[in-house]
């Protein structure tokens, strides 16, 4: 007798999971563990650091070796007289919410190990000996650290896989289609969780170049384009270089600062999008000009 699909799915899921378990084991307690232990003596990274590499890896380790690996086992032991595992996993999906905070620290997190190793041979040495060890697989602790990354993407792909393959009148069907609709969410929100976080810091680094004003940050401006502009001056036929930082909600019109101490540019005029004109100039002697008018004032500007 051929296993049906459906169950050869299932069984990849359980395996892939076990391997999962082992090496979020060697996550918490292998290296945060050491690491923590180590940094508790003072003398090779402050805890803080470890803390803030490892995030919330220690809620992600316990829910999946107490719980999802578990549930996961007795199912597939019980297969043969109730043949269903979607049911377990809408159990586990809202819990993989909590990867959103693990994700969206990943880099920072890669970061700060590179730092720290630069910064303490005791924290790299830690390091290096742990990651001779059988267990690691010659990985580093960056490779491990990617798998939780990667886990829900792959949760994912399995489930799809699986409701594909069940037949039409399935048991399961049901429950495994609203699993995946749920992993899918879950997939959906950590996206948005990044893709908000990475806006943010963008955001932050423009304020920083803009110095700081305080009418001028805002957490919710969206920053469209910014780039480097030269304005006419019809008075004695010249052009000086500017430079524009166009948001949703307002465009800037700044000065780049001779001396670079704090802010990179000094704004001039800032004018609001609602009811700007933008017109295109034919000027034979100024070719890519164009008027900018809004309630402020009107620029005329010229493109690369």
């Amino acid at each position: 007798m051929q296993e049906p699909e459906e169950k050869k799915i299932a069984l990849e899921l359980l395996e892939t999971e076990q391997a999962y378990v082992n090496r979020l084991h060697l996550l918490d307690q292998v290296f945060y563990t050491e690491l923590m232990k180590e940094a508790k003596t003072g003398k090779t990274v402050p805890e803080e650091v470890v803390k803030m590499i490892f995030s919330n890896i220690s809620s992600i380790y316990q829910f999946h070796a107490e719980f999802f690996l578990p549930e996961l086992q007795k199912r597939m032991e019980d297969w043969n007289r109730n043949p269903r595992i979607g049911d377990v996993i809408q159990k586990l999906a809202p819990f993989l919410k909590m990867y959103g905070e693990y994700v969206k620290n990943f880099d920072k997190a890669v970061e700060l190990i590179t730092a720290w190793s630069e910064k303490s041979p005791p924290f790299q040495e830690l390091i290096a000996d742990i990651q001779k060890r059988k267990v690691c697989a010659n990985l580093t602790l960056q490779h491990h650290m990617l798998e939780p990354v990667q886990r829900i993407p792959r949760y994912e792909l399995l489930l799809k896989d699986y409701v594909r393959k069940l037949p039409p009148q399935s048991p399961d069907r049901g429950d495994a289609e609203k699993a995946l609709e749920m992993i899918f969410m879950v997939a959906k929100h950590s996206n948005a969780a990044i893709a908000e976080m990475e806006r943010l810091q963008n955001l932050w680094v423009v304020y920083q170049r803009l110095g700081l004003e305080d009418d001028i940050v805002d957490p919710s401006n969206e920053l469209i384009k910014e780039g480097p502009i030269q304005k006419i001056s019809t008075r004695n036929n010249s052009t000086s270089e500017k430079y524009l930082f166009l948001f949703n909600n307002m465009l800037l019109y700044c000065v780049p600062k001779v001396i670079q101490v704090g802010a990179e540019f000094q704004v001039h005029l800032r004018m609001d999008v609602e009811g700007m004109k933008v017109r295109e100039l034919k000027d034979i002697e100024f070719p890519h000009t164009f008027l900018v008018s809004g309630k402020q004032r009107t620029l005329e500007l010229q493109a690369r």
